[in-house]
């Protein structure tokens, strides 16, 4: 950002021009560093001239990095002011920057931590906001940010490992759509201009693939507009209460990628419950973080129902085996940990467990599908390559009869 400024000089000049940098205190502490008397500052309209049509976004790597960084400089005794600016000169990522700049701005003028972090929620989640909070209160920021930083890389392990799981058969059933479209529409109708010159009635499988392609071209259009159309009209469904429900109801009733889901979900809840529970935070509030962040409607719900009858009095464990969606291995190990009071433990130890079973169903699912995609491509391909030739073969045999 470009900042106009109006200072005075040690010999009574006043001067004016103009400075970029990520925010205002920036400004001023360059023009402090060259002991000019600050007069006025203001941010220039237009940003410099330069057009962003998407802003950039804060990367979890990032934040992954600041959490351990600022938690071993706060460790050290480092006052936080000071080691917020130690993170700023740091930081290569702009619009990162610019939102820790704000922060120390912020808390410079006496409000706390986690509520100066608060005004950022597309770089700090509910979660994070929250273990800071709790951090604050019970004098042990240092440890939390590093529990921050070991959940987060956790946490991206996990979504890298469903991204993998989903990504894989998304792209091998494009391909083969694309391949089958292409051969619809490019290749059928030229060969069907060829078997219009042999004078004599097609084989069945070549007439249905021949009425086959006409259909597809004429209908494309409308495949492509209701496609689009689809994927929009999904989208905004799932925004609404009814509709996230209903679709993730149905994704966890899938057959194979239901289970893999559940299994995401389940060490996904209890990874942030653990985390959340052994830096300090109340029950109550952390079960409330925790069906925010949870990513799947069904679950939300689950917890929150959880979370109004463990208000009523009823222990953890209970709420949740009523609700169906957590295996009885989940609700007994939560039980036992209630029991014991060890509660974090456990929960840490259920996420490993599922963190290893989400690796193993990953790695078979990848191995079941491989194959299965590819004996669909042949048999489709293969079909359509056999239909195209019949009136060759028919052609060939008629001319041997001859």
């Amino acid at each position: 950002m470009k900042y106009a400024y109006k200072v005075r000089s040690v010999q009574g000049n006043v001067l004016e021009g103009t400075l970029e940098a990520a925010d205002q205190q920036s400004v001023v502490t360059k023009l402090r560093e060259q002991k000019f008397i600050i007069l006025e500052i203001s941010e220039t309209k237009g940003g410099g001239g330069k057009f962003q049509l998407l802003k950039p976004k804060v990367k979890r790597k990032d934040i992954v990095i600041f959490s351990r960084q600022l938690s071993t400089l706060v460790n050290s005794g480092v006052p936080i002011v000071q080691s917020l600016s130690i993170m700023y000169d740091q930081i290569d990522s702009p619009p990162f920057k610019e939102v820790i700049g704000k922060i120390r701005e912020d808390i410079e003028s006496g409000i706390t931590i986690a509520d100066a972090m608060e005004k950022h929620p597309k770089v700090f989640t509910t979660l994070y906001v929250s273990m800071v909070r709790a951090g604050e209160v019970g004098g042990i920021l240092d440890v939390i940010l590093q529990r921050l930083s070991e959940y987060m890389e956790s946490a991206q392990k996990l979504q890298g490992q469903i991204k993998s799981a989903m990504s894989y058969p998304v792209v091998i059933m494009i391909a083969m759509f694309g391949i089958v479209g292409f051969v619809l529409a490019v290749v059928v109708p030229k060969f069907s201009i060829m078997f219009g010159g042999f004078g004599q009635e097609l084989p069945l499988p070549t007439r249905i693939l021949v009425s086959v392609s006409e259909n597809f071209i004429k209908a494309l259009p409308l495949i492509i507009l209701m496609g689009v159309g689809g994927v929009f009209g999904l989208r905004a469904y799932k925004k609404t209460d009814k509709g996230a429900f209903q679709i993730d109801s149905f994704m966890l009733k899938l057959p194979v990628f239901g289970m893999l889901l559940k299994k995401v979900a389940v060490a996904k809840f209890t990874r942030t419950f653990g985390t959340l529970i052994k830096s300090g935070v109340p029950i109550l509030q952390a079960l409330e973080t925790v069906a925010k962040t949870a990513g799947n409607k069904v679950l939300e719900i689950a917890i929150n129902d959880a979370k109004e009858s463990i208000r009523e009095g009823e222990r953890i464990s209970d709420p949740l085996k009523k609700s169906g969606v957590f295996p009885p291995m989940v609700t007994q190990m939560i039980s036992v940990g209630e029991e014991t009071g060890n509660l974090d433990t456990m929960l840490a130890k259920i996420a490993d467990f599922y963190d290893t079973e989400v690796d193993q169903a990953v790695d078979g699912l990848t191995a079941m599908i491989e194959p299965i995609i590819i004996v669909v491509l042949g048999i489709v391909v293969g079909g359509m390559v056999v239909a195209l030739f019949l009136p060759m073969f028919q052609m060939g045999e008629m001319a041997g009869d001859m």
